[in-house]
């Protein structure tokens, strides 16, 4: 044994011992790490079922696009981050979950993410403007304050908007940080139909959808329209054929809606850029996370025990391993 202790070597296998042993029993530590608060409202309107977006080379619709982009989010977000999520349709937002720590409820996470579908809309009008108002009016309550919002959409309002009449965000705006995300590609493309059991129907027709507004007061009476009555058809009573069947990212119209509720916008394309523009934010909260430090000790010993190897053979020349030729 005193022999053993002797030789330099058996100090430095000794402490591999040790590390080995403090490995097994499981040592961490605590460290101070920011996370995101994040609340994310998605659009589930039947626009949102438009094939036009790519995972690797599938074509797939924009909600399904944005729910793969939902679930990387919260696999790349950073321990202590926390998400809540919810979905838009009509002209109303509601929360599924509360915001909750995203590595301790990854599985709850991920699934509700998983389970968002045009099916659980209880309306098909898509007010988008009207939508996230109802947002950004969720955000201020007390539990949901010092969160940011993440609101995806493709901003394809149905019916479309009468230019009359503008959401007001005043009581809201910057009061709320967060983005508004578009999503959706840049051609007009048609919007798949579906049965209620989700069978698909072809797609909507020119004359399956509305092509103008007719709520509230048009911005000129079109007196000389046949069918206009002041009262009873303010807009006139002539059919009016447009594009609404067909359904694109309308960037611009988001654009403007950012400006005047006070987010950014921001084109859903890589989950990177996405973070990034989170962290642009400037929305953070700090939390004390465990900090496994296994990994760490467990690498040292097997840096140890190389280092030993290539030590013995250098000083005895190539010689057995000093155990064996002590004995």
């Amino acid at each position: 044994m005193k022999l053993f202790f002797q030789d330099w070597r058996s100090w430095i296998l000794l402490a591999v011992v040790v590390l080995l042993l403090v490995v097994f029993m499981r040592p961490y530590s605590w460290r101070e790490r920011p996370g995101y608060p994040l609340v994310a409202v998605v659009d589930i309107t039947r626009s949102m079922n438009t094939r036009d977006m790519r995972l690797g080379e599938e074509k797939v619709d924009r909600l399904r696009f944005v729910k793969a982009r939902l679930r990387q989010l919260v696999r790349e977000l950073p321990c202590g981050s926390r998400l809540g999520v919810g979905v838009f349709t009509e002209r109303r937002s509601t929360l599924l979950i509360l915001p909750v720590e995203v590595c301790r409820h990854f599985y709850e996470l991920t699934e509700v993410i998983g389970h968002l579908d045009w099916r659980i809309a209880w309306a098909a009008d898509s007010r988008v403007a009207k939508g996230l108002l109802d947002a950004m009016t969720l955000m201020i309550r007390p539990e949901l304050q010092h969160h940011a919002l993440l609101f995806f959409t493709d901003g394809h309002e149905a019916p479309p908007v009468n230019p009359r009449y503008h959401t007001d965000y005043s009581e809201v705006r910057d009061k709320v940080a967060g983005l508004l995300v578009g999503v959706g590609g840049d051609t007009p493309t048609p919007i798949p139909k579906y049965d209620e059991a989700g069978k698909s129907q072809g797609y909507y027709r020119p004359e399956d959808v509305p092509h103008r507004s007719t709520f509230g007061e048009p911005l000129r009476p079109p007196t000389a329209k046949p069918g206009f009555h002041a009262r009873n058809a303010p807009f006139g009573g002539e059919w009016v054929m447009g594009q609404e069947h067909l359904s694109s990212l309308r960037a611009p119209y988001l654009r403007n809606l950012a400006e005047e509720s006070g987010l950014r916008y921001l084109k859903l394309t890589e989950v990177s850029q996405l973070l990034a523009a989170i962290d642009r934010l400037g929305v953070r909260l700090a939390s004390r996370q465990p900090w496994d430090l296994r990994p760490w000790l467990a690498a040292l010993a097997f840096l140890l025990l190389i280092g030993l190897y290539l030590a013995s053979r250098w000083h005895d020349g190539g010689s057995e391993l000093f155990m064996t030729k002590n004995l």
